[in-house]
């Protein structure tokens, strides 16, 4: 009897009879396949692990992330790149970013503590004389080691994080404006260039402010620092979201201001602020 083989898209070699009833056949392996195992590695303990699991452990982190804004108060949160060195020119831009924003606004530099552009305008900021505060979490991006302390910082301006989303709750809140006063309350969220942690912080922050639930009572300057054109093609991507309607046409323009150097940053911030500069 002539026999046909079965669709190479099995996982084994079968044969069906021609001109049979396929509902009254049944299909035999001829060559049988042990199902593929995955081995998982875990690099945490089974104590932080059971941790991890509750709910309660996610909150009384969050809280400590508000506790740390009270006692410091609110700024300018920056995001950036982790893995940029100081030999980098853009480690640079920021480094004198940090500096000039905080002199300008008087008030506390925010980040995630790490290195590369985080470290940079942490210095910035130290250098002008002002505060500075941080969520960190345990390991970087491109860092080998994790550890739950900052090399120079001291333990009461920065907070260790396990969990992500209390991290980004604390790098959102430390940005609100709820103060009514004219010289109070100037905050700004700073994107510098970076990769996939920092695309994701800055999405969120603009689905946050396109939908109305930043938590702010009064506008917060987003700031793109498109350092030698670092993020044009990400505007070219946007661009084409336009003709493609999955946003209306200006829309993304109208969540940020997008800056080539610092000296457009540091007057933009002027103007929003009224500060003469």
């Amino acid at each position: 009897m002539a026999v046909s083989a079965a669709s190479p898209a099995t996982l084994a070699h079968r044969f069906l009879p021609r001109n049979c009833d396929r509902k009254s056949v049944q299909f035999y392996s001829l060559v049988k396949y042990p199902p593929r195992r995955r081995a998982i590695f875990c690099n945490f303990d089974a104590i932080e692990f059971e941790e991890r699991m509750s709910p309660n452990e996610v909150k009384k982190e969050m809280e400590q992330c508000y506790e740390l804004i009270h006692r410091l108060g609110r700024g300018v949160v920056y995001l950036g790149s982790s893995r940029v060195g100081p030999d980098h020119p853009h480690y640079t831009h920021a480094f004198e970013l940090g500096r000039e924003v905080a002199a300008l606004l008087d008030c506390t530099s925010w980040s995630g503590v790490g290195p590369g552009l985080m470290d940079a305008v942490t210095q910035g900021a130290l250098q002008a004389g002002k505060a500075v505060g941080g969520f960190r979490i345990g390991k970087e991006a491109g860092e080998w080691t994790a550890t739950k302390f900052h090399p120079y910082l001291p333990s009461e301006t920065y907070l260790t994080c396990r969990f992500f989303s209390a991290r980004k709750h604390g790098l959102v809140d430390a940005a609100v404006r709820t103060s009514s006063g004219s010289g109070l309350d100037k905050t700004a969220v700073v994107a510098l260039p970076g990769g996939i942690g920092t695309l994701d912080e800055v999405f969120e922050l603009m689905a946050l402010i396109q939908l109305d639930r930043i938590g702010s009572l009064r506008p917060v300057p987003f700031l793109l620092m498109n350092y030698d054109s670092f993020y044009s093609k990400l505007l070219d991507f946007l661009h084409d979201c336009e003709n493609f309607g999955t946003i209306s046409h200006g829309e993304a323009a109208s969540l940020w201001k997008v800056c080539n150097n610092n000296t457009e940053a540091l007057t933009y911030l002027s103007e929003f602020y009224g500060i003469s500069h």
